[in-house]
C-alpha cells in the first residue's frame, strides 16, 4: 500500500510539473515563431529532441523496436497534427486565449476515453472536471471580454480534442506491455513530428534558402521549450500514462492556465482580476 501511495505521488508531482512548463509554453513559443517560421520551429524542437532519446534504442531488442515503431509512428502522427494545429492556432490568437482553450481537453478525455477504452467517467471526475472547467474559464475572464472565435481559436479547440484521444490511445497501446521503453516511445513521436515538419517546410520553401536564426532570444526559448516542455513533458506523460487513467492525466495536466497566469504575472508584469484570481 506505502508503495503504491508513493507511485501515485510521484505521479502526480511529475504530471503538476508537465502542466508549470506546459503553462509557461504558450508566451514562450509566441516569441520563438516571431524568429522563424512556424514549420521550421516545429521541426528544430522535435529534431533535436529526437537526437538526444535516441541512444534509449541502443539496448532494445529487434522485437522491442518493431513494437515501439507500430505504436510510436500512429501516436507521432497524432502529436504532429497536434502541434501543427497548436502553433499555427497560437500565431493566430492570443496566449491566454490558447492557454484556456487547450485545458477544454480536460472535459473531451473522460468521454474519449469511454469511447475508445469503454471506462465510464465517475461522478466524481465529472464534477472535478466541470470545476477544473468552470477555473479556467474565470481565470480567463478578462481576456474573453472581447473574446471573438477565430480560425487560431478554432485550431487550438481541434489541438486540445486531439490531445484526448493522444492520451488516451497511448493508455490503450502500450497497456500490458512492459517491454515498451516509455524513452525510446517518445524519442519516435519526436522524430515523426521533427522529420514531417522538416520535409513540409523543405517543400513550401523549396525555391528558397533556409537559414537559421541568429537570435539569442530564439535559442533561448528552443532551448527551454526542447529541455522542459518536451524531453521532460513528453516522457512524463508516456510514462504516466501506463500507471494511471487518462481522464485523471488530463485532469493534472489542466492546470495549464493556472501556471500559465502566474507566468505572466510574475515574469510578464501582467495584471489579474478578482475574477481571474477567484478561478
Amino acid at each position: 500500500m506505502t508503495k503504491l501511495k508513493t507511485g501515485n505521488l510521484l505521479d502526480f508531482s511529475l504530471l503538476l510539473l508537465v502542466a508549470i512548463v506546459w503553462g509557461t509554453s504558450y508566451g514562450i513559443a509566441k516569441t520563438a515563431i516571431l524568429y522563424y517560421p512556424i514549420l521550421g520551429f516545429i521541426a528544430l524542437r522535435f529534431i533535436l529532441t529526437c537526437i538526444i532519446f535516441s541512444p534509449a534504442g541502443f539496448k532494445l531488442s529487434y522485437q522491442q523496436l518493431i513494437s515501439s515503431l507500430k505504436i510510436g509512428i500512429p501516436l507521432g502522427l497524432i502529436l504532429l497534427t497536434i502541434f501543427i494545429a497548436e502553433t499555427y492556432g497560437l500565431a493566430h490568437t492570443s496566449a491566454s486565449n490558447s492557454a484556456f482553450l487547450i485545458s477544454l481537453y480536460i472535459v473531451f478525455t473522460p468521454f474519449i476515453q469511454w469511447a475508445i477504452l469503454k471506462e465510464c467517467p465517475t461522478r466524481r471526475m465529472i464534477i472535478a472536471t466541470v470545476l477544473s472547467l468552470l477555473g479556467a474559464f474565470l481565470l480567463s475572464a478578462q481576456a474573453q471580454e472581447s473574446f471573438q472565435f477565430n480560425l487560431g481559436d478554432w485550431l487550438i479547440l481541434l489541438a486540445a480534442a486531439l490531445r484526448g484521444v493522444m492520451v488516451t490511445l497511448t493508455k490503450k497501446l502500450t497497456q500490458n506491455k512492459p517491454e515498451i521503453s516509455s524513452i525510446f516511445l517518445t524519442c519516435i513521436q519526436a522524430g515523426v513530428v521533427g522529420v514531417s515538419c522538416l520535409v513540409l517546410t523543405l517543400v513550401i520553401n523549396f525555391k528558397s534558402t533556409i537559414q537559421l536564426p541568429q537570435s539569442s532570444t530564439f535559442w533561448l526559448s528552443l532551448g527551454y521549450l526542447v529541455i522542459f516542455c518536451t524531453l521532460f513533458a513528453f516522457f512524463v506523460q508516456n510514462f504516466a500514462v501506463r500507471r494511471s487513467s487518462p481522464a485523471k492525466i488530463s485532469l493534472l495536466m489542466g492546470t495549464e492556465p493556472v501556471w500559465g497566469a502566474l507566468y505572466a504575472v510574475l515574469i510578464m508584469h501582467e495584471s489579474l482580476s478578482i475574477i481571474a484570481w477567484c478561478g
